[in-house]
């Protein structure tokens, strides 16, 4: 395994990132995205192993463990998230790189790669869905729906008296250790997890993320109105991707990983059976090996 290190860096977005960072000056650079409620940890076990042979950046995203934390609840749209992402590849020099992104991680690392296909060369995609097959799976599907509830719990701006009023460990017990598989997270893990969560404005920071998206969660039963966007055409990916899919994910269901063909036309998928929602480090050396194989059987788009 490579040694990783840390660095801070002051981005022209007006954020400031903790960024680990190794295998400067190898291979084809390989950028990784963490989401909620997580850091640039959650992809710890990929960055020592690919750093051998690839340049690897992982920030800790605005609003997450000590990297800014903008106080303005529109600083966490996706616009702005991606732009940080740009901003530090620009800071590291890689001029197009393959963009690998979990949950939160996962759904900024889509946009980027629609939006952005002239810097985006390969995506690698755990647990997150397409935002559009998302979208469609909230209004349409009862299941998904239901497994999605608690983002309206995270969007109510009570939540955080409700979790200062029961406790952080708590909180941690009840929103996220719980969802885990058993024995994945020791004591060291939490530790390092409520540290980053204790952090001035963490809390609020982390909310935000689901507080900020454009997504339409409707309540079970309730009637909303359809998006326009989600039955009209939408462009296809530009360039190769791997969705790799924990599939005991509660939060976000398989019907997630149906219906991508059309979407993504250079598209490879590998289930993962034995692994939910945090796969990245509940099944590391099987994330890894889905991510070396990608890399060795595909060339980045020009």
């Amino acid at each position: 395994m490579t040694e990783l290190r840390r660095q801070r860096f002051a981005l022209p977005t007006g954020v400031e990132l903790d960024v680990t960072l190794g295998g400067e000056g190898k291979g084809d650079p390989l950028v990784f995205l963490h989401g909620f409620p997580e850091s640039a940890r959650t992809w710890r076990h990929q960055m020592a192993d690919l750093a051998a042979d690839h340049a690897v950046a992982a920030p800790d995203q605005r609003g997450f463990a000590r990297s800014s934390k903008p106080a303005a609840l529109a600083d966490y749209a996706v616009e702005h998230v991606v732009a940080d992402l740009l901003a530090l590849a620009d800071a590291l020099g890689f001029a197009r790189f393959t963009l690998i992104g979990h949950d939160w991680g996962g759904a900024a690392a889509w946009a980027a790669a629609l939006r952005h296909p002239d810097r985006i060369a390969r995506l690698v995609i755990a647990n997150a869905p397409h935002p559009l097959i998302f979208q469609k799976s909230l209004i349409d599907d009862p299941a998904q729906r239901a497994a999605s509830q608690y983002m309206l719990a995270f969007r109510d701006p009570g939540m955080e008296a409700r979790v200062a009023e029961m406790g952080i460990e708590a909180f941690f017990d009840k929103s996220f250790a719980a969802h885990v598989q058993a024995g994945a997270i020791d004591a060291g893990e939490r530790a390092i997890y409520l540290d980053q969560w204790r952090q001035p404005g963490a809390l609020t920071g982390m909310l935000n993320w689901y507080r900020a998206s454009r997504i339409v969660v409707p309540a079970i039963g309730e009637t909303v109105e359809r998006p326009d966007w989600i039955d009209a055409s939408f462009p296809p990916l530009a360039m190769p991707a791997l969705v790799i899919w924990g599939m005991r994910d509660k939060a976000l269901l398989p019907c997630q990983i149906e219906g991508l063909g059309p979407l993504v036309p250079d598209l490879s998928i590998v289930p993962i059976e034995d692994a939910g929602h945090f796969v990245p480090w509940e099944r590391p050396a099987a994330v890894t090996a889905a991510i070396r194989a990608f890399l060795a059987e595909t060339r980045p788009s020009d």
